[in-house]
């Protein structure tokens, strides 16, 4: 993790993923885009979480469940368009939270459904105390994490050169005791300009770890002392998070209306939201058209909160995004539409039929 009171600090073990497949001959600038925005989810998503209580090696006292309450709550009080919703089963929660001593880690955005869809499986760790201010970093940082954001230490744009004999070393000792290989995942490894977000490098993110000195050799200024990045959410964490997940701002969306296309006029990273309302009951198709790389999820309204039905994500392929589902007369359904790339053309569009 990034901030800490102790020279010596734990830090967070992400789950070794292999990157998505694309297709071979994917332009870099496509792949750019696709990877910087594939693990986000859509904007005004409802994500629930889930405390495993119920397992004796997952559960932790009240203190501990409340620290990760705040941390969700200091996350939304940027006026992000996310909703963050504590559920009382495993089995409706995106995000299932132990708290097995040792190491603290999560899945990144929308791997925790796509890689773990076995609600009795974790999701997120909390291995130490969280109510010490490095405690309430370590919250951050993790949720941060599900949220869909990467290790800083590893954009491309840091510009850091390891000592890596020395960071090697340093890891496998008290109280990491990390292989090599976890080493490499975690601090070494470089996310190149296909999957870092591309901002400059903002060395007090929350999602910064700290790093004693010794072990970075460029930037100039770090070969004898630490780097410490400021405790907290920095600005630029706010900025990316508000961009990415901007507040709900009321404005009217546009409706899809069977066999009328409805052109897609759109940048990169930018989402639009439709309303669908079918006056007969029958299974209805949603596809996007064009060379656009886009994902499309649909939720039904219950009155209370958006429900996901299903989803598609064609970006980084030679296809379209299409969801084909039963929709019933009277109900109310969003379809959320984000977007990696405008493809070739730079036009593209979505119908309802």
């Amino acid at each position: 993790m990034s901030k800490c009171e102790h020279d010596t600090p734990k830090y967070c073990d992400l789950p070794l993923v292999m990157p998505r497949k694309l297709a071979p001959d994917l332009d870099q600038n496509r792949e750019s885009l696709v990877r910087y925005i594939e693990k986000k989810w859509v904007n005004h998503t409802v994500l629930h979480y889930y405390f495993m209580q119920n397992r004796n090696d997952l559960a932790a006292p009240a203190v501990q469940l409340q620290a990760v309450r705040d941390a969700f709550d200091e996350w939304k009080g940027l006026g992000l368009g996310l909703e963050f919703i504590e559920v009382a089963q495993a089995v409706d929660a995106e995000f299932r939270i132990g708290f097995a001593p040792g190491s603290s880690w999560s899945y990144v955005g929308r791997d925790c459904i796509d890689l773990v869809p076995n609600h009795e499986q974790q999701t997120m760790n909390f291995g130490w105390d969280l109510t010490t201010a490095y405690g309430h970093d370590t919250a951050l940082h993790e949720i941060g994490h599900a949220m869909g954001f990467p290790h800083e230490h590893q954009n491309h744009k840091a510009g850091i050169v390891w000592n890596e004999e020395a960071v090697y070393a340093a890891f496998a000792g008290s109280p990491n005791f990390w292989e090599r290989d976890k080493t490499y995942h975690n601090i070494i490894r470089k996310l190149s300009s296909q999957d870092a977000t591309g901002s400059s490098w903002d060395r007090d993110s929350i999602m910064h770890y700290q790093f004693q000195a010794g072990l970075i050799l460029q930037p100039p200024g770090y070969e004898n002392r630490p780097l410490i990045p400021a405790p907290g959410l920095s600005e630029m964490d706010k900025q990316e998070a508000r961009k990415f997940y901007p507040g709900n701002i009321q404005i009217q969306w546009p409706q899809l209306v069977p066999f009328l296309s409805h052109k897609l006029d759109m940048k990169p990273g930018e989402q639009l939201d439709f309303i669908i309302e079918p006056k007969i009951s029958r299974t209805y198709n949603i596809q996007t058209f064009g060379t656009m790389d886009t994902v499309i999820v649909l939720f039904e309204d219950d009155d209370s909160e958006p429900i996901f039905l299903a989803g598609d994500d064609d970006s980084g392929s030679n296809y379209n995004s299409k969801i084909t589902l039963r929709l019933i007369n009277g109900r109310h359904y969003y379809l959320r539409l984000r977007l990696y790339s405008e493809g070739t053309s730079g036009e593209g569009g979505i119908m309802l039929w």
